[in-house]
């Protein structure tokens, strides 16, 4: 596991996030090595998460490439290059099922 993988999971666990899962994305994508997948209590933690992410990333020197997801959002996505984070409210979790969409690939749970 990497570095900023570590740092991102610590970071969702400690603000709350439920319900943490990694996906292994190596061997499927080309400009990502794991999405991680959040699901947070309600709009306004959706964006506490994705801004506590990017925070201490950036704290560690790593770069956000892009981040989607107003204010109002119920997904709030954080590609940090090699880790891609999901931030849902539980009923957009339910209903993109991004686990199903990738249960071909490796997954976990944080904490294991």
């Amino acid at each position: 596991m990497s570095d900023l993988l570590n740092t991102v999971l610590h970071v969702l666990d400690e603000k709350l996030g439920e319900d943490i899962v990694v996906i292994d994305m190596s061997k499927a994508s080309p400009f990502t090595d794991y999405f991680v997948i959040t699901t947070a209590r309600n709009i306004r933690h959706a964006q506490s998460l994705a801004e506590a992410v990017e925070q201490e990333a950036s704290k560690y020197g790593y770069s956000v490439r892009l981040r989607e997801g107003e204010k109002d959002s119920t997904w709030v996505l954080v590609d940090l290059h090699e880790v891609i984070v999901h931030i849902f409210t539980a009923d957009t979790r339910k209903m993109y099922r991004l686990e199903a969409l990738w249960a071909d690939q490796p997954q976990s749970s944080y904490p294991e």
